[in-house]
């Protein structure tokens, strides 16, 4: 019997269209997996549902009868839970109170009926399963345990669709299965699920049906046992790689970086090396541990394990400032919060690492430093009016080319490039893109972090893709192929890096 129904939604944002005629039907005791790449449109749907957002036209039927529009109440009482990614657990409250957060049973004058809650959460979480302790913080549980008080949550509210986006990113092999044990127990008992995931291993072993969104229009649906991961992965993908490529073949130099066997936050056992002058792209999933590693090789977060070698010499683990001082530098994911400096003007956001490892000249010529500017403005084609502007004055791209700036002229030898051309414009990419490529061919080292796979075709000589914490992929760039990525990024095939140990010698 169907439960959800959506017809014909369509959603924008300030003129652009994030939902074009998009429709999803979910039966009642189903498991339905919502698939699609980063920016296909599954989330904004799924806040149409569960009335965050407001549609801009369409339907949401629930059992026959139509939802009001934007009313995250009405969704509420009509049964649908979103459980986010970002969990919504306060560590600092109980178990129980977390579970009965705004629906506290209290008397006529308002005393909490802390027992009757208790007893009510421990029975819950029987029922289930779970083994929690309702007079437990909330805090000293695991990231499992949480995502399992997430769905009691949700059933305490008598909850009929779950939803459940990105439930499996920070889990274990054994709290995956407990979590899908849990799941095919509500199932059997009518709850139908909304899984959100891109991995082809864990959708396929506990959906039932599946739809797949891409570039904001609906592409199809059907049952997940009449299809496979390769079929799924390419109605995800579709035609729209480009073969344009502004990439060009390079002589490289000598061994540069060496990382050996390394294990930190999010990652394991991670090995590979690069030339002097190599532009190696790193690709995974959210959670994939990509990011980490550039962090831990920076210096941001610690190594638990392995060695990192730069030009022969060991760095020294969880120290940016030596990480600097032996000639790395990093462009942040998050421009805004992590590397722009808004109350500082172009010039000082340019200087401000030179002078942070610079022991031998505390004083601040603005002249010199003005002149160095102006290289970097013609060299990186910065558009701006004045050096004295503040750096918020400028787009996007201009704000990166800046922090960009800012390494250069820490004469840094390898640059770590974290989703560089995040939020920003086409034709900005397209410099962004040139410019990496010139830096190597200058003899700059660059990892570039990206979840976009033609951008590795662009830039990248070789490219690591990384799955739940592991490296499983080292690809030439003759083998830097869309489908073939994202076949290794859901773990749709297992893989087996041969790793720069074989290709980079």
């Amino acid at each position: 019997m169907e439960l959800l129904k959506m017809e014909h939604i369509k959603k924008s944002f300030f003129g652009v269209t994030v939902l074009d005629d998009v429709s999803l039907a979910v039966n009642s005791g189903e498991i339905h997996a919502l698939l699609g790449e980063n920016g296909a449109g599954k989330s904004t749907l799924m806040n149409i549902l569960s009335g965050v957002y407001s549609r801009d036209e369409g339907k949401v039927i629930i059992d026959g009868n139509e939802l009001p529009n934007g009313s995250i109440a009405a969704s509420e009482a009509a049964g649908v839970a979103f459980v986010h990614q970002e969990l919504n657990i306060f560590n600092d409250l109980l178990v129980y109170e977390n579970l009965f957060l705004g629906k506290e049973k209290a008397g006529a004058l308002g005393h909490l009926h802390k027992k009757t809650m208790i007893e009510t959460a421990r029975g819950l979480f029987d029922e289930l399963g779970i083994d929690i302790d309702p007079m437990k913080k909330a805090g000293e549980l695991d990231t499992g345990r949480k995502q399992l008080l997430e769905i009691a949550k949700a059933l305490l509210g008598n909850a009929r669709l779950i939803i459940l986006d990105e439930p499996t990113t920070a889990l274990n092999r054994g709290q995956i299965e407990h979590l899908f044990r849990i799941i095919r127990t509500l199932k059997e008992k009518g709850t139908s699920f909304i899984f959100i995931s891109h991995k082809m291993p864990e959708t396929f072993e506990i959906a039932d049906r599946y739809t797949v969104l891409r570039n904001a229009h609906f592409i199809i649906s059907g049952i997940i046992s009449e299809t496979n991961p390769e079929q799924v992965t390419r109605y995800m993908v579709g035609e729209k790689y480009s073969n344009e490529d502004v990439y060009e073949r390079r002589s490289l130099g000598e061994d540069f970086l060496d990382v050996k066997n390394i294990s930190g936050k999010g990652f394991r056992n991670v090995s590979f090396r690069m030339k002097k002058g190599e532009i190696v792209g790193f690709t995974g999933l959210q959670g994939a541990g990509c990011s980490e590693i550039m962090q831990t090789i920076f210096g941001s977060l610690p190594l638990e394990s392995g060695r990192v070698q730069l030009g022969g010499r060991m760095l020294e683990s969880g120290s940016i400032h030596m990480a600097m001082k032996n000639g790395i530098g990093m462009v942040c994911a998050n421009r805004k919060e992590n590397s722009v400096l808004p109350d500082m003007t172009l010039l000082e956001n340019m200087y401000i690492s030179r002078h942070a490892i610079d022991q031998k000249n505390w004083y601040i010529s603005k002249k010199k430093e003005e002149e160095s500017f102006a290289g970097y403005e013609h060299t990186l084609n910065i558009k701006i009016n004045s050096s004295d502007d503040l750096i918020t004055s400028l787009s996007g791209g201009n704000q990166q080319k800046v922090i960009l700036a800012r390494w250069l002229y820490t004469n840094a030898s390898l640059l770590l490039l974290d989703n560089p051309t995040q939020g920003i414009d086409v034709g900005a990419k397209e410099e962004i893109y040139r410019l990496i490529l010139h830096l190597a061919q200058t003899g700059k080292t660059i990892i570039v972090n990206t979840l976009e796979i033609p951008e590795l075709k662009k830039i990248a000589d070789r490219c690591l893709i990384f799955y739940h914490g592991e490296l499983r992929a080292d690809l030439t760039h003759e083998e830097i192929d869309e489908e073939k990525v994202m076949l290794y990024a859901t773990g749709a095939i297992p893989g087996q890096a041969s790793g720069s140990e074989e290709k980079n010698v």
